[in-house]
């Protein structure tokens, strides 16, 4: 049901996330001078195929996230049910935002290099306040429903 606006609020978080399949996370620049790639798979050398160091925990939790945010847009008769998930995917959205730091740290000490991130790594914090708001909102209708059920 797309008309709620908890539909809309979901909506976007998928695409934000999704979008981070596609755009840089952060760029690390190596003593040497050569210029690092952090995506959603790992690090990778610019200008050259093949990743440089795989990350595979970012990649399966970014999945994860997606799916349930596209997901939970489906679950509008449970509301109940769709806080809950959206509240687990919350906490799962925060959670890889800590593991993508601490996999840049950790590269960046191990390369000896200057971390530059790019505007994608504001997309899980904006994702995480945009589903707040739609557990909110879920929330509301909830209470509606309840007291239109009292009032019967």
């Amino acid at each position: 049901m797309i008309q709620r606006i908890q539909s809309i609020y979901l909506l976007v978080v998928s695409l934000l996330m999704a979008s981070i399949f596609i755009f840089p996370f952060a760029e690390l620049l190596g003593a040497n001078g050569q210029l690092f790639i952090f995506s959603y798979n790992g690090l990778s050398v610019e200008n050259e195929e093949g990743m440089y160091l795989l990350t595979i925990p970012p990649m399966i939790l970014l999945i994860i996230i997606v799916f349930i945010s596209f997901f939970s847009i489906f679950l509008f008769k449970k509301r109940v049910l769709q806080m809950r998930i959206n509240f687990f995917n919350l906490l799962l959205m925060v959670g890889y935002l800590g593991l993508n730091y601490y996999y840049i740290q950790n590269f960046s000490k191990q390369l000896d290099g200057i971390v530059s991130y790019q505007i994608t790594a504001i997309f899980p914090i904006i994702s995480a306040i945009i589903t707040y708001l739609a557990i909110r909102a879920i929330g509301k209708d909830e209470a509606l429903v309840r007291s239109m059920d009292r009032i019967r």
